[in-house]
């Protein structure tokens, strides 16, 4: 049995979410409105696939069972099928899924299941042609779409997408979203817009709370589930006339971080215990080879002394992320 990590309020660790770039081709409003610019060191480099199994193995030596590939983009990098199965010859790893704007998924997907993904998250804010492009600042609504239908063809049971729930902009589309997974097993996660360093004036605007969708999902007759133990922090709903399920994920309800079973690692090799934590535990010292497995784990398993019972955004506290490509939303 693996030793399990576990902080000072007793929360436990199955998940992590890993960063491998944090470049991006969309330009999502509430995200890279400007596109993406480099920040921080110029000459950054993101970890290799070596470090990657490295740091993947050192955290499921201590209890890791779900690994979540983000950026940014994922699937930008030339060398993301070796990446996957890096990380999926761990039998240790029983869930190794992807956040992705579905921009090659159509393309690529099957060759990704091949390499051991198990699951995958694609984010599509709108089902309106026009809409997404106004908030993604492509014109790739079908090509997305197509993507999605790829997926299931490849082998994946179920579809996760993810919504960025915004005021008067996509908040009354729950029908039209409800319609379209009547008949298809995706579970559609509505997000709470977040704030962030860079998005203060957006947030202010279009944030809306998902107790909104809630209630009327209740009204409708939809029942919450119970959440598994490396599941993400979605409330999720589900109904006998749906193949899909609803998923809210709501941070400035009371007593989100009480289910916090999830830590972080970014691009460039620092972990990170909170989104919206305030700085980075430096990790990739430790990864150039494998006689530093050990401490690797100490340095990992000591970090969690340091992780705060809740985060501050209630405050308007954002921490490090400027923006969600940072260190993977």
């Amino acid at each position: 049995m693996a030793p399990q990590l576990t902080d000072a309020f007793a929360r436990k660790f199955f998940y992590l979410r890993l960063s491998i770039t944090d470049v991006c081709n969309f330009r999502c409003n509430y995200c890279l409105p400007d596109g993406y610019k480099p920040h921080g060191v110029a000459n950054k480099s993101f970890l290799n696939v070596d470090e990657i199994r490295r740091v993947t193995r050192a955290f499921a030596a201590l209890g890791t069972e779900k690994v979540r590939l983000t950026g940014g983009e994922p699937s930008l990098r030339r060398d993301f099928p070796e990446i996957i199965a890096a990380i999926s010859e761990n039998p240790a790893i029983r869930q190794l899924a992807v956040t992705t704007n579905g921009y090659r998924l159509a393309r690529d997907v099957q060759q990704w299941r091949d390499a051991g993904l198990t699951a995958v998250n694609v984010s599509v804010d709108s089902l309106d042609a026009r809409q997404f492009h106004a908030i993604t600042g492509q014109d790739k609504f079908r090509q997305v779409m197509n993507g999605i239908d790829a997926a299931f063809a490849a082998g994946f049971e179920r579809v996760k997408v993810n919504t960025v729930l915004m005021r008067g902009v996509n908040h009354h589309e729950l029908d039209t979203f409800l319609a379209w997974i009547k008949p298809r097993p995706i579970q559609l996660r509505f997000i709470e817009l977040m704030e962030t360093g860079d998005g203060g004036e957006l947030f202010r605007k279009y944030h809306i709370s998902g107790t909104i969708i809630r209630d009327q999902l209740l009204q409708r007759g939809w029942v919450q589930k119970l959440r598994g133990r490396s599941d993400g922090p979605a409330q999720v709903f589900c109904h006998s006339d749906y193949k899909g399920e609803i998923g809210l994920i709501m941070p400035y309800e009371k007593d989100f971080c009480a289910s916090c079973n999830r830590l972080r690692v970014s691009s460039t090799g620092n972990l990170h215990l909170c989104l919206f934590g305030d700085g980075g535990i430096a990790l990739r010292d430790l990864l150039a080879n494998d006689a530093q497995g050990e401490a690797l784990e100490a340095r990992i398993t000591s970090a969690l002394v340091q992780k705060k019972q809740t985060h501050f955004l209630h405050d308007g506290h954002t921490g490090i992320t400027q923006n969600l490509s940072w260190i993977g939303g």
